[in-house]
């Protein structure tokens, strides 16, 4: 995969402030499902990236659906002596897994509206079915950890008195929608590894994330910040389609793999991690303003079309505190506006000329 000096910086950087905690997993062999998605790329480009200069290489092991992604993905490591992979879905059943593995993170899930939207039966099932698979195999191989990556959204609307969520807080959730079955799926996710915890002795725990951003997102993601960031490289002015009051808490992809990796390597079994940085929180509408800052564009308001409506969420404040996690010794490096910065630059050589017609509410 095409990086250019912005994200190997980050790399770079991450490892640098990691290098000690990271030592636990030379010669260890990591199974990551869903290892085309954006965080997925992510940690695997930052585990490869520590390989080439620890004593003993990280084992990577990349799982998805789709070999052709796959292979274009990870062009750059087909010939590594440390990089394999695997295809299967895991909706159907767990693939065939070759030799030993050490530790699972399971980041199979679609992530973002559109697909929320097309796919509602197949987003429940990855979140339950395909992870049910998986902790299965978890507990009859007797791993070391499994983490699975749930989501801000578990935590629904805050009706709460306390400005951020913690990890023993919940929200509510209108469970009678089409677009619930992406924050139920996960909360029964989070409740199926407490089952394989408490049932088979399985080591797992739950890294929860806030909204997620960066250079390795995906061509078809539909989430507000994606859309927007797209749009930008092509100098193209940022369509909103809400009144941008909603408050989220964003991350960037660099963090959230080193946030990920603190969980798999430092948290408690059983606990679960809010992963979020509380110097990247924003409105929807302050978000399109700094994106269109950067691309000298304008914001355009726009009604959503159906089919991006019914994925979009209804949460209009949901932000997360970090401090749990932060205990642990992890804390992120870039923020919201240092981020954009260097995802714009990063894909602008990157992206086709057509990407699109607009960027959604999420």
């Amino acid at each position: 995969m095409k990086h250019i000096q912005y994200y190997e910086n980050d790399i770079s950087d991450a490892l640098t402030h990691y290098a000690a905690e990271l030592e636990a997993l030379q010669g260890k062999r990591i199974l990551i499902a869903g290892a085309t998605g954006m965080i997925g790329v992510c940690l695997t480009d930052l585990l490869m990236a520590y390989s080439q200069k620890a004593k003993k290489p990280v084992y990577i092991l990349a799982l998805a659906r789709n070999e052709d992604k796959l292979r274009n993905r990870f062009a750059a490591y087909l010939e590594k002596e440390n990089f394999s992979y695997v295809t299967g879905d895991l909706n159907t059943g767990m693939p065939r897994i070759e030799g030993r593995v050490d530790f699972i993170i399971y980041a199979a899930s679609n992530s973002h509206p559109v697909a929320y939207a097309k796919d509602p039966v197949g987003t429940i099932k990855t979140n339950v079915i395909g992870l049910d698979y998986i902790l299965n195999y978890a507990a009859g191989e007797r791993l070391t950890r499994v983490v699975f990556l749930s989501s801000v959204e578990i935590y629904g609307e805050n009706n709460l008195t306390k400005e951020r969520f913690t990890e023993s807080d919940c929200g509510y959730i209108d469970c009678n929608t089409l677009r619930a079955g992406y924050p139920e799926s996960k909360r029964l996710g989070e409740a199926l590894c407490q089952a394989y915890r408490r049932g088979y002795g399985t080591d797992v725990a739950v890294a929860r994330l806030s909204r997620v951003y960066g250079p390795t997102m995906q061509q078809e993601d539909s989430k507000v910040i994606s859309q927007f960031l797209k749009r930008a490289v092509q100098k193209k002015d940022i369509i909103l389609k809400s009144d941008g009051k909603a408050k989220y808490s964003y991350l960037y992809v660099v963090d959230a793999a080193t946030a990920i990796l603190t969980i798999l390597l430092k948290g408690e079994n059983g606990e679960a991690y809010n992963a979020a940085d509380s110097g990247s929180e924003t409105t929807i509408l302050e978000l399109a303003q700094m994106v269109a800052r950067g691309a000298g564009t304008e914001i355009v308001f726009e009604l959503p079309e159906e089919t991006e409506s019914i994925g979009y969420s209804n949460v209009r404040k949901s932000l997360m505190s970090e401090e749990k996690l932060k205990r642990l010794g992890w804390k992120p490096i870039t923020g919201l506006g240092d981020g954009i910065r260097k995802t714009i630059g990063e894909i602008r050589n990157e992206m086709p000329e057509d990407v699109g017609s607009g960027a959604f509410s999420e």
